[in-house]
C-alpha cells in the first residue's frame, strides 16, 4: 500500500457503541496511521445557520407525517435533500485539509466520500429495505433524499455491510455493482462472557428479553406469549432488559436499561432469549446472547434469518403471531437438551463469522487490496 499519514473516520456521533468498537478496529488494523475523528452531528450543531434552514426544511418537507405522529422531528432533521448537502459540503471541506490514505465511514446517513480519496462505507442497513417490512412504506422519507443516498454507495470504494439482505438492498434497489458491496458481518458490543457458569441451567425456564423499544422490539407481543406460557410452565420467568414497561404479570422481572458491562450476568442466568421485533436492520442483541451460548426465539424479518436459522440454533415466527411465539418459547422449555444444543450452535456462529476480529479481517483484506 501506497502509505499515508492519516485516516479520516468519520460518524454520526459517538454512539452507538459499535462506532467506538469499530474505530479501535481499524486503529488496530492500521497502526501505521493517525486516526482523525470527524463526527458529523458536531460539525452541524456548529453552524446555527445551517441548523435554522434545515429546521424550516424539515418543516416544510415532512410536517404532514410528523403532525400525524408517522415521524420524529428529530430523525427526519438528517433526511431533508438540504442537510445531506450541507454534510457532504462540510466533510469534503475537512478532508481538502489533510493528506488522507482512505476515508472511513459508520451507516449511510450521510455521504462522506471526497474526490481523490478512497472511501469506505460499513453498515447495517439501506432506507429502500424498509420496503420489505411490514408497513415498511409508509417509513420511507423524501423521494429526493433517497436519490441522495444512492450516491453514498456510488461514491465508495467499497461497501461494507453487516449482512446478506442490505446486500442484496444495494445490488437490487440502488444498482450498486455486486463487487463493490463486501459482507463482513458484526461482532458483539457487549463484553457477555461465551464461558458456561455454574448458573446456567437450560432447565430453569429463565426467558430473558434485551431491548430499548419496547414496541418495535415487539415487547407487547412477548408478555401475551408469556401469558400463554405460564399456562403450561408455571415456573417459568421472564426477565426484561433495556426497556422499562409497567406490568403487572406474575413471574416477570423489569431490569431497565443497563449498561453493557452489565449484562452478563442476566445473560448467564437465562436459558432462552427471545426477542420478537417486528424491524431490525441487524440486531447485535442476538449476536451478544449468541455468544452467551443461548439458544433465540426471534421473528422471521431482516437479517434475523441469517443470524438465526430457524431449527438450527433457534426458533423464528411471524411477527405478531402471538400464539407462534408461546409455541416456540414452550418448545426450548420442554426440552433442555435442545436448548444446550441450540446454544452451543450459536456460539458456534459467533465463533466462525459473528465477532470483530472476523470482521477486522475482512476490513484490512479488501481495503488493502482497494487501495493496491
Amino acid at each position: 500500500m501506497n502509505s499515508k499519514e492519516h485516516i479520516a473516520f468519520i460518524r454520526f456521533k459517538s454512539w452507538p457503541l459499535a462506532n467506538q468498537i469499530v474505530e479501535g478496529v481499524i486503529r488496530d488494523q492500521f497502526p501505521d496511521h493517525v486516526i482523525d475523528l470527524i463526527d458529523v452531528t458536531a460539525l452541524i450543531m456548529r453552524r446555527p445557520d445551517i441548523v435554522l434552514i434545515n429546521t424550516i426544511a424539515t418543516v416544510l418537507l415532512y410536517s404532514t407525517d410528523i403532525l400525524a405522529g408517522r415521524k420524529k422531528f428529530k430523525l427526519a432533521f438528517w433526511r431533508t435533500p438540504y442537510i445531506f448537502q450541507q454534510i457532504r459540503r462540510l466533510i469534503r471541506k475537512r478532508l481538502a485539509d489533510g493528506n488522507y490514505s482512505f476515508s472511513f465511514q459508520m451507516q449511510s446517513l450521510f455521504d462522506g466520500s471526497a474526490p481523490s480519496t478512497p472511501h469506505f462505507l460499513y453498515t447495517d442497513h439501506t432506507h429502500l429495505e424498509n420496503l420489505n417490512y411490514r408497513h415498511g412504506k409508509k417509513d420511507l422519507y423524501s423521494q429526493k433524499w433517497i436519490r441522495l443516498e444512492k450516491e453514498i454507495y456510488q461514491h465508495a470504494t467499497l461497501n461494507f455491510v453487516r449482512s446478506s439482505n442490505v446486500a442484496r438492498s444495494l445490488v437490487k434497489d440502488y444498482n450498486c455493482p455486486a463487487n463493490k458491496v463486501i459482507l463482513a458481518y458484526a461482532g458483539s458490543n457487549a463484553k457477555v462472557s461465551d464461558v458456561r457458569t455454574e448458573n446456567r441451567d437450560e432447565s430453569r425456564q429463565h426467558i430473558i428479553f434485551d431491548g430499548l423499544d419496547w414496541k418495535r422490539k415487539g415487547g407487547h407481543e412477548l408478555v401475551e406469549a408469556f401469558k400463554l406460557v405460564l399456562h403450561k410452565h408455571p415456573n417459568a420467568h421472564l426477565t426484561i432488559v433495556g426497556a422499562k414497561p409497567e406490568l403487572q404479570i406474575p413471574n416477570c422481572t423489569v431490569i431497565g436499561p443497563l449498561p453493557a458491562d452489565k449484562l452478563n450476568q442476566y445473560y448467564q442466568w437465562a436459558s432462552v432469549f427471545c426477542l420478537p421485533t417486528y424491524q431490525e436492520p441487524f440486531g447485535i442483541v442476538f449476536i451478544e446472547a449468541m455468544t452467551a451460548r443461548l439458544p433465540i426465539v426471534a421473528t422471521r424479518v431482516g437479517a434475523i434469518p441469517e443470524l438465526v436459522q430457524d431449527g438450527n440454533n433457534g426458533r423464528l415466527v411471524e411477527p405478531g403471531d402471538i400464539q407462534g411465539l408461546a409455541n416456540a418459547l414452550s418448545e426450548l422449555l420442554d426440552d433442555p437438551e435442545m436448548s444446550h444444543l441450540f446454544g452451543e450452535r450459536s456460539y458456534q456462529l459467533t465463533r466462525e463469522r459473528y465477532s470483530w476480529q472476523a470482521v477486522a479481517r475482512q476490513f484490512h483484506q479488501n481495503i488493502l487490496s482497494a487501495l493496491q
